[in-house]
């Protein structure tokens, strides 16, 4: 909130990956707000984002998060899954915002004024705050997915395409959390026939 306006920061985590959801998050935070490390979430430890997540969901004055399935990304492209989980999240804030802000070079269409910063989550502090939900959210996901999928080793790399993961891939095949729409994925199942 700045100068009386509720101002939402919009981020996402889960756009690279072969696998899982793509999860976005919005916040609103007080006027004010200061949160020591507050920072780009990928910059951070897990346990520091971990501990500054808890600090935002308790201090914030509305935060949601929203998400696009694998099937919606393998239907609609990653970029419109994105901009879909963001809506997704915007929409289920208890407060409306007056304007959002949004990590990267566009913008869903929403129903307020937004913008889009480039690097936002390194310079807007409820920008910063959504992205720290946001893959705070998916990357407890995917340690839950690699409960149900051991062979795949989820927890470990989250579903981006490490080498490790990749080889998982070509022994075990495609399970039904992986995006078909993705490259690797794409050329296993067209040399599998499937």
């Amino acid at each position: 909130m700045v100068g009386g306006i509720r101002t939402a920061g919009v981020d996402e985590a889960g756009r690279g990956p072969l696998a899982g959801p793509v999860v976005a998050a919005a916040v609103i935070l007080p006027e004010g707000f200061r949160l020591e490390g507050l920072a780009d979430s990928k910059q951070l430890s897990e346990s520091r984002r971990e501990a500054l997540a808890e600090r935002i969901r308790a201090e914030a004055i509305a935060w949601s998060l929203g998400r696009a399935e694998v099937a919606e990304i393998d239907r609609l492209n990653i970029l419109q899954a994105t901009m879909l989980a963001m809506q997704r999240a915007v929409a289920g804030l208890a407060a409306p915002p007056d304007r959002v802000l949004v990590d990267g070079n566009r913008c869903p269409d929403l129903p307020c004024p937004a913008e889009a910063i480039i690097k936002g989550d390194a310079t807007v502090p409820a920008i910063s705050a959504a992205s720290i939900l946001a893959k705070v959210a998916r990357d407890r996901e995917m340690v839950e997915l690699d409960a149900r999928y051991p062979q795949y080793q989820l927890a470990r790399h989250k579903g981006y395409p490490t080498r490790a993961h990749l080889q998982a891939l070509a022994e075990h095949g495609v399970s039904p959390v992986h995006r078909r729409s993705f490259g690797p994925v794409r050329r296993l199942l067209e040399a599998a026939g499937s």
